[in-house]
């Protein structure tokens, strides 16, 4: 079988109640080298700022920031590994697991727990997407294992919301000579830590790999219906 290489958080889309199989295989088959595709650079450096603000904290104070408490006593961090070597192997279907955690965190007890940052507001449960983040987070704690990141006590998702209310906004604290503040909420929402969920996708993923076409896609899918209209404007 030819290797297939796949990230965390894409993986994790085949856990998605509206997950389109089309799409899917379009994907894998293009290594994400989609057209059109455009990600705006300001939520990763809000990530960026994020990480470092929190490992400043640590070094400064040997603990954890205050919001951050509700996951436990934490005594020290460790930097990330890169997505190019934060990789497992799945031997059973090739398929080279992929990406690279935004915060792991060392626990008083010495056990470690993962989380991944989201700047977006906090919608709990009802996110959609939260069955993908489910996925990701359990990724990196499989991978993780092999970086010693064990035992592994939680994992968790980190909205970081921005707070943009008037109040806020008419707050002569949030200006300054060279522009204005903004301040984010930390909402926290812990994750089950369950690495037996992998494997099915995984299994799904090489199973739509091997089709010789694209599969039906999702009949409610925007892409497809963006893309039919692409295919028939080019005919």
């Amino acid at each position: 079988m030819k290797q297939i290489r796949i990230s965390a958080k894409n993986l994790g889309e085949v856990s998605l109640t509206q997950f389109c199989p089309r799409c899917f295989w379009i994907k894998l088959h293009l290594a994400n080298r989609l057209p059109f595709q455009i990600f705006p650079g300001i939520f990763s450096s809000i990530d960026s700022y994020n990480k470092n603000l929190v490992h400043s904290w640590f070094d400064k104070y040997k603990c954890e920031p205050t919001w951050l408490s509700v996951l436990g006593n934490f005594k020290d961090y460790v930097n990330p590994p890169h997505y190019s070597k934060f990789n497992i192997i799945n031997h059973e279907y090739n398929i080279l697991l992929t990406g690279s955690p935004d915060g792991v965190f060392i626990k008083t007890d010495n056990s470690y727990v993962i989380v991944d940052y989201k700047t977006a507001k906090y919608t709990g449960t009802q996110d959609n997407l939260f069955p993908m983040y489910v996925t990701q987070l359990n990724v990196y704690a499989l991978i993780g294992k092999q970086f010693g990141f064990n035992p592994i006590s939680g994992l968790a998702l980190i909205y970081m919301e921005p707070i943009t209310d008037k109040d806020s906004a008419s707050n002569d604290e949030n200006q300054n000579e060279d522009g204005f503040s903004m301040n984010f909420s930390a909402n926290i929402h812990k994750v089950v830590l369950n690495t037996d969920i992998i494997s099915p996708l995984l299994y799904k993923t090489r199973e739509l790999y091997e089709l010789d076409k694209p599969p039906e896609g999702l009949s409610e899918c925007k892409d497809c219906i963006n893309l039919d209209g692409l295919l028939t404007l080019m005919k």
